[in-house]
Protein backbone atom coordinates (compact mmCIF):
# COMPACT_ATOMS: atom_id res chain seq x y z
CA UNK A 1 0.00 0.00 0.00
CA UNK A 2 1.26 3.46 -0.89
CA UNK A 3 0.63 6.33 1.76
CA UNK A 4 1.22 9.83 1.02
CA UNK A 5 0.96 11.90 4.10
CA UNK A 6 0.92 15.59 3.09
CA UNK A 7 1.10 18.62 5.50
CA UNK A 8 -1.48 21.44 4.83
CA UNK A 9 0.85 24.32 3.34
CA UNK A 10 1.46 27.97 4.65
CA UNK A 11 -1.89 29.34 6.64
CA UNK A 12 -3.04 32.58 8.52
CA UNK A 13 -1.69 32.95 11.64
CA UNK A 14 -4.01 32.20 14.83
CA UNK A 15 -5.67 35.01 16.02
CA UNK A 16 -8.52 35.94 18.34
CA UNK A 17 -11.46 35.63 16.94
CA UNK A 18 -10.93 33.20 14.40
CA UNK A 19 -11.73 29.26 14.90
CA UNK A 20 -8.96 27.37 13.92
CA UNK A 21 -10.47 25.17 11.35
CA UNK A 22 -11.17 28.35 9.58
CA UNK A 23 -7.68 29.16 8.75
CA UNK A 24 -7.11 29.66 5.29
CA UNK A 25 -3.93 29.39 3.39
CA UNK A 26 -1.68 32.40 2.77
CA UNK A 27 -0.51 33.53 -1.12
CA UNK A 28 2.06 31.94 -0.27
CA UNK A 29 0.67 28.49 0.56
CA UNK A 30 -1.50 28.51 -2.07
CA UNK A 31 1.63 28.79 -4.16
CA UNK A 32 3.54 25.64 -2.09
CA UNK A 33 -0.05 23.58 -2.42
CA UNK A 34 0.14 23.91 -5.99
CA UNK A 35 3.81 23.14 -6.37
CA UNK A 36 3.05 19.66 -4.30
CA UNK A 37 0.17 18.64 -5.54
CA UNK A 38 1.87 18.97 -8.98
CA UNK A 39 4.13 16.40 -7.84
CA UNK A 40 2.00 13.83 -6.55
CA UNK A 41 -0.71 14.05 -9.38
CA UNK A 42 2.42 13.14 -11.75
CA UNK A 43 2.87 9.43 -10.13
CA UNK A 44 -0.40 9.38 -7.93
CA UNK A 45 -2.65 6.41 -9.84
CA UNK A 46 -6.51 7.49 -10.94
CA UNK A 47 -8.75 5.63 -7.67
CA UNK A 48 -6.50 7.06 -5.20
CA UNK A 49 -8.18 8.05 -2.00
CA UNK A 50 -7.61 11.81 -1.19
CA UNK A 51 -8.87 12.34 3.18
CA UNK A 52 -8.51 15.67 4.52
CA UNK A 53 -8.96 16.83 7.84
CA UNK A 54 -11.97 19.59 8.31
CA UNK A 55 -9.63 22.34 8.32
CA UNK A 56 -10.17 24.81 5.90
CA UNK A 57 -6.49 24.80 5.15
CA UNK A 58 -6.08 21.29 4.61
CA UNK A 59 -8.82 21.05 2.25
CA UNK A 60 -8.01 24.37 0.34
CA UNK A 61 -3.79 21.85 0.54
CA UNK A 62 -6.56 18.79 -1.36
CA UNK A 63 -7.76 20.96 -3.75
CA UNK A 64 -4.90 21.50 -5.25
CA UNK A 65 -5.03 17.95 -6.75
CA UNK A 66 -7.65 18.55 -8.89
CA UNK A 67 -9.18 15.38 -7.57
CA UNK A 68 -12.01 14.41 -5.09
CA UNK A 69 -11.55 13.86 -1.78
CA UNK A 70 -13.52 13.38 1.05
CA UNK A 71 -13.02 15.17 4.51
CA UNK A 72 -12.78 13.14 7.70
CA UNK A 73 -13.04 14.00 11.23
CA UNK A 74 -10.97 11.92 12.36
CA UNK A 75 -7.82 13.94 10.72
CA UNK A 76 -8.64 17.33 12.49
CA UNK A 77 -5.34 19.09 14.53
CA UNK A 78 -6.85 16.94 17.47
CA UNK A 79 -6.43 13.08 16.03
CA UNK A 80 -3.96 10.55 16.67
CA UNK A 81 -1.79 7.62 14.62
CA UNK A 82 -4.27 5.65 15.10
CA UNK A 83 -7.04 7.52 13.69
CA UNK A 84 -4.94 8.06 11.22
CA UNK A 85 -4.12 5.08 10.15
CA UNK A 86 -7.62 3.38 10.46
CA UNK A 87 -8.98 6.54 8.43
CA UNK A 88 -6.41 5.57 5.68
CA UNK A 89 -6.65 1.44 6.34
CA UNK A 90 -3.35 1.24 7.01
CA UNK A 91 -1.68 -1.28 5.67
CA UNK A 92 -4.55 -2.61 3.94
CA UNK A 93 -5.96 -0.45 1.51
CA UNK A 94 -6.31 -1.55 -1.82
CA UNK A 95 -4.92 1.86 -3.35
CA UNK A 96 -3.00 4.32 -2.29
CA UNK A 97 -3.98 7.11 0.39
CA UNK A 98 -3.07 10.83 0.61
CA UNK A 99 -3.84 12.00 3.94
CA UNK A 100 -3.91 15.82 3.89
CA UNK A 101 -3.49 17.23 7.78
CA UNK A 102 -1.41 18.28 10.46
CA UNK A 103 1.89 18.39 13.16
CA UNK A 104 2.28 17.10 15.15
CA UNK A 105 0.25 13.53 14.30
CA UNK A 106 1.86 13.42 10.96
CA UNK A 107 5.04 13.29 12.39
CA UNK A 108 3.98 11.12 14.70
CA UNK A 109 2.80 8.46 12.47
CA UNK A 110 5.91 8.75 10.14
CA UNK A 111 8.28 8.10 13.31
CA UNK A 112 5.55 5.07 14.42
CA UNK A 113 5.53 3.68 10.80
CA UNK A 114 9.86 4.24 10.30
CA UNK A 115 10.60 3.17 14.13
CA UNK A 116 12.15 6.32 14.92
CA UNK A 117 13.04 6.65 18.66
CA UNK A 118 11.90 10.23 19.22
CA UNK A 119 8.39 9.58 18.67
CA UNK A 120 8.16 12.47 15.83
CA UNK A 121 9.41 13.56 12.93
CA UNK A 122 9.06 17.49 11.98
CA UNK A 123 7.15 18.00 9.00
CA UNK A 124 7.22 21.61 7.29
CA UNK A 125 4.47 22.84 5.86
CA UNK A 126 3.14 21.97 2.75
CA UNK A 127 5.77 18.92 2.62
CA UNK A 128 4.47 15.28 1.34
CA UNK A 129 5.89 11.95 2.10
CA UNK A 130 5.35 9.23 0.10
CA UNK A 131 5.90 5.62 2.09
CA UNK A 132 5.10 2.24 0.72
CA UNK A 133 4.40 -1.22 2.67
CA UNK A 134 6.67 -4.14 1.52
CA UNK A 135 7.60 -7.72 3.05
CA UNK A 136 11.04 -8.64 3.70
CA UNK A 137 11.84 -12.17 5.21
CA UNK A 138 7.99 -11.80 6.45
CA UNK A 139 7.83 -8.69 8.11
CA UNK A 140 5.89 -5.74 6.79
CA UNK A 141 8.32 -2.75 6.77
CA UNK A 142 7.32 0.75 5.78
CA UNK A 143 9.84 2.53 2.98
CA UNK A 144 10.28 5.89 2.68
CA UNK A 145 9.59 6.56 -1.67
CA UNK A 146 10.02 10.20 -1.96
CA UNK A 147 9.60 13.29 0.16
CA UNK A 148 8.80 16.83 -1.49
CA UNK A 149 9.05 19.69 -0.01
CA UNK A 150 7.35 22.94 -1.55
CA UNK A 151 10.71 24.69 -1.93
CA UNK A 152 11.90 22.22 -4.58
CA UNK A 153 10.78 22.52 -7.87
Amino acid sequence: MDLILWRHAEAEDEREGLDDLQRALTHRGEKQAARVAAWIDRSLPEGARILSSPARRCEQTALHLGRKYKVRPELAPDGDVAQLLETAQWPAARQPVVVVGHQPVLGATLAHLLGMAHGSCPVRKGTAWWLRTRERDGDLQSVVVAVQSPELP
